[in-house]
């Protein structure tokens, strides 16, 4: 079975703590990271983002709260998260790379 994704209505730009930066603009793309890459798998917030998204891909949550929970899980990792220019439609966030100098 497969996961319908909720999309946020505005991504996300999260710089990782290799000061790369990633995009996010979903609530799957968002859980996946969680699950998958996080740097530390614990902490209050961490669990609530974990959480308000499997919620949210369940239909029981809005995006909205799901979007909250990772923005305080990103910044209790001590990963800023700002607002990203929203993508355009039908289109994901994938990773930025450097540009080459």
């Amino acid at each position: 079975m497969t996961i319908r994704d909720v999309p946020w209505t505005h991504p996300l730009k999260v710089t990782l703590r290799s000061g790369l930066e990633r995009n996010f603009s979903s609530v799957y793309e968002a859980l996946d990271f969680l699950e998958n890459e996080w740097p530390l798998k614990r902490g209050e917030r961490y669990d609530r983002a974990v959480s308000s998204c499997r919620r949210a891909l369940n239909l029981m949550t809005p995006a909205a709260v799901a979007r909250e929970a990772f923005i305080a899980a990103c910044l209790e990792a001590n990963m800023p998260a700002i607002m990203a220019a929203p993508l355009p439609y039908g289109r994901s966030a994938q990773r930025e790379t450097p540009a080459a100098v």
